[in-house]
């Protein structure tokens, strides 16, 4: 299989510099101009290179480290992810090491090549990467992945899809028609999964569902989804993630509309904070915690005890809070017919 890795002369090839300059971008990268950096790591990134591990990351002394790539450390949603993986990585006397990708692929591939060297294996949360460049850095250390599913790597995912489905079944009960499904980055796979069951859940119930965005997935990206909700039809969203339903709310609010009389919004994550806004907010929720621990568990399976690592899907639930009503036309029936 080593055969068919992309090399330094692949890489040098493609960007018309010495193999060597290759070898010292990455062994040495003070020592090369950062034009140059930045070119050979370019074509790095198109070929799929990955530096192999240094010599002394293979010595049996080296560093008991784990890496946890988060795409957004400001998330509140890996806050219990974190201190679970910690905390599991601890009772096998590891020591776990957090980098943020800042939802940047390159930025998530630039760190692991530097990581990969010294740690022992790494936790990619809601990766950016393609396949492809996922199962080459497994190539070179054990890998858990986390809201993500690839075949032949360990795959911790909450069926927030199925999440989806619940949440859409809810908002056909309360009698909405029309709904919006507000996208996250178009590069996440658990995004499209969301997606899909709400598209499918919603064609299955005789609903109407409309997608918008991308996204970025913080609350700058609500307050961009609530500029174009507010030029829809609907009478209800659901969001990538908390985060985005806050910031939909809050600008939602702003503009007058009320929620939920006038219109229903549901997150997903059930961050904290989600129980503290005004109205507080419906949401998908599953056991982050479990994430964060089984991850741990599979890379020191692969570790340990050279075994692959199990995979686990955990079961989400819907939780219903105030951001959620009948749609403004069901309420009016109700109202004529006195209930």
């Amino acid at each position: 299989m080593d055969e068919a890795r992309p090399t330094i002369y692949d890489v040098a090839r493609r960007c018309g510099v010495a193999a060597s300059t290759v070898s010292r971008t990455f062994s040495h990268p003070s020592r090369v101009n950062p034009a140059t950096r930045e070119k050979v790591r370019a074509a790095a990134d198109e070929v799929g290179y990955v530096p192999r591990p240094l010599a002394r990351a293979e010595a049996p002394g080296r560093t008991r480290t784990l890496t946890l790539v988060v795409t957004d450390i400001a998330n509140p949603y890996y806050a219990p992810l974190i201190k679970a993986a910690q905390a599991q990585a601890l009772t096998s006397d590891y020591t776990l090491a957090l980098t943020d990708s800042d939802e940047s692929p390159r930025v998530e591939v630039s760190n692991l090549r530097q990581l990969l060297a010294t740690t022992s294996g790494a936790i990619l949360a809601t990766s950016r990467l393609s396949d492809d460049v996922i199962r080459q850095l497994a190539q070179h250390r054990p890998l858990a992945i986390v809201n993500r599913e690839i075949e032949g790597i360990p795959s911790l995912v909450v069926d927030t899809a199925g999440g989806m489905r619940k949440a859409v079944r809810h908002l056909a009960a309360l009698g909405h028609r029309r709904i919006a499904y507000l996208s996250g980055p178009r590069n996440s796979w658990i995004n499209g999964a969301r997606w899909q069951a709400v598209r499918e859940e919603s064609a299955t119930l005789g609903l109407d569902a409309t997608f918008l965005g991308p996204y970025t997935p913080n609350r700058q990206g609500g307050h961009e989804a609530a500029d174009a909700l507010m030029l829809q039809r609907a009478t209800a969203a659901v969001a990538y993630n908390d985060l985005v339903a806050i910031g939909t709310l809050q600008r939602l609010q702003s503009a007058g509309v009320r929620v939920p009389d006038d219109f229903s919004l549901i997150g997903c994550d059930d961050i904290f904070g989600a129980d503290l806004t005004v109205p507080a907010l419906t949401t998908i929720a599953g056991p982050t915690e479990r994430l964060g621990r089984s991850a741990v568990d599979a890379l020191h399976a692969q570790i340990a005890h050279r075994t692959a690592g199990d995979s686990a899907v955990f079961d989400a639930h819907l939780v219903t809070r105030g951001s959620t009503a009948p749609a403004p036309a069901a309420r009016a029936v109700m109202t004529t017919d006195g209930n």
